[in-house]
């Protein structure tokens, strides 16, 4: 039997000089293989006006069908309407070859290259795929009425922190998800305290809530899986009356790839990453597990943190380790660590030029997180600004100089911080009258550079006074 003639699918728009310059070239396409030539058009469907009958693609659901990325593109067709070959562009030689009309496009210029298709547009890729590609979400819709205001009903929904949130389309969501490889319906763990299975697209969502844009997806999924560790205690962090919320330090490169800030301002307000991050690990706890204030968070005063606690650390010193180095990680490892944390303790020391006398400075007001007279309850976050750093730097001490120091330092007898001593009803069990005691478990102190160049300035974020083993501890994942 006779091999069936094959047809042709031109794919084309208005908006590109080389489909105008092949308008000759598709008439005489249409004279040689009429009815087994269609042409369709992406803008304009005026054009070409020597082809009647040509096909209005504007919706792109044949060019997104056939993954068209230039116009014009030429598809030779299977008698089913598969695809055999393509070409695409403006190739004399190679359109005469391909068609097999010796003098197609003779007084035409012998090449010029194509233009990119409507489908490759900004942004398009994801409208196209939440229209005709397969269906990723599985969320609930939620159906507004035309006259309601869709800012106001997510506040009446309940998914605001209190603060404006940005309103998770399927659009944004898609968006969301495309920035991941893993599977929207994957499940990474529950969420406390209500225990819900919480999956890829419900991270995207509450993403897109707390305003984040894509490429912070990767950094909000790693906070969201070290949130679940055990070790972080998520629940109990929930349920305390006490003022900690999660607070998120982030390491590697993604910090730079993002525009994450570690500089000046950095636990401050005006950089977009930092402050979406944060709160949409939040606003997943909240909207996804349950963590409502007045409800399971029964936090006595709380902290501003608890809208979001994000920042990145300061790596530009080389030669001083990076928290997550501490934790075991490279530096080119891009790595978020969690930490139940309070508010920010600001320390001045401006007049110390020593090591020694810095050390003994930081010291004094690390004794005082969670009470001058509790220890090896709380862990902490020391953060060293750059100038203070520069004191410990040029005295030639390294941080673990500094660390051993600082431990040093918090060695404190036992009858000087048990209950009634100096008058305060407040402190340790008599049974410690007898011990040397550390402010700080062998793993509760973390030492993080963060801050601008202009400052003799520190800080301390205060733990959980339910820190350690049975309680909440420094978590970190790579990503």
């Amino acid at each position: 039997m006779p091999a069936a003639t094959p047809s042709y699918a031109l794919i084309v728009k208005k908006d590109c000089p080389t489909c105008a310059l092949i308008e000759p070239v598709i008439a005489q396409l249409a004279a040689r293989f009429a009815s087994a030539l269609s042409v369709y058009v992406q803008d304009d469907h005026s054009f070409p006006a020597s082809f009647p009958e040509r096909i209005d693609d504007t919706s792109l659901a044949y060019s997104y069908a056939h993954n068209i990325e230039i116009v014009p593109t030429l598809l030779r067709l299977h008698a089913d309407g598969t695809e055999q070959a393509r070409i695409f562009g403006w190739d004399k030689k190679q359109w005469q070859q391909f068609t097999g009309v010796a003098d197609l496009g003779q007084k035409l210029v012998a090449f010029k290259p194509g233009c990119g298709s409507k489908t490759l547009d900004p942004g398009m890729e994801a409208v196209l795929v939440l229209k005709f590609g397969p269906q990723l979400l599985k969320a609930r819709a939620v159906a507004l009425a035309d006259a309601e205001d869709i800012m106001e009903a997510c506040f009446e929904r309940g998914w605001s922190d209190g603060l404006p949130v940005v309103p998770p389309t399927p659009l944004r969501v898609l968006r969301m998800l495309r920035a991941t490889t893993r599977a929207a319906d994957e499940i990474i763990g529950r969420v406390p305290p209500d225990n819900v299975p919480c999956s890829v697209e419900k991270v995207a969502i509450n993403a897109v809530l707390a305003g984040c844009k894509p490429e912070y997806f990767p950094t909000v999924l790693a906070s969201v899986t070290a949130a679940l560790q055990d070790q972080f205690c998520l629940h109990g962090l929930l349920c305390t009356t006490y003022f900690s919320s999660p607070v998120l330090i982030v390491n590697g490169p993604v910090t730079r790839q993002i525009g994450m800030n570690g500089g000046v301002n950095a636990l401050g307000q005006g950089n977009r990453a930092n402050a979406t991050i944060g709160r949409a690990l939040q606003l997943l706890v909240r909207n996804v597990g349950g963590g409502i204030p007045g409800g399971i968070d029964r936090a006595t005063l709380g902290n501003p943190g608890k809208y979001t606690y994000c920042f990145a650390e300061d790596e530009s010193d080389s030669d001083w380790p990076s928290l997550a180095m501490d934790r075991g990680f490279e530096r080119g490892d891009s790595v978020v660590s969690l930490f139940a944390g309070d508010g920010l303790q600001g320390v001045v020391d401006q007049q110390s030029r020593s090591p020694e006398s810095l050390a003994k400075s930081l010291a004094l007001s690390l004794r005082t997180v969670a009470h001058h007279k509790l220890f090896a309850m709380a862990d902490a976050i020391l953060i060293i600004s750059p100038e203070h750093r520069r004191v410990f730097r040029q005295g030639g001490w390294t941080k673990a100089n500094v660390r051993d120091a600082l431990y040093s330092e918090l060695m404190i007898a036992g009858t000087e911080i048990v209950r009634g001593a100096h008058g305060i009803a407040e402190g340790m069990p008599e049974k410690f009258r007898d011990k040397i005691l550390n402010k700080f478990r062998d793993d509760g102190l973390h030492i993080v550079s963060a801050g601008g160049k202009a400052g003799l300035f520190s800080a301390v974020i205060g733990g959980w006074v339910a820190s350690g083993e049975r309680g909440s501890q420094l978590v970190s994942q790579k990503f």
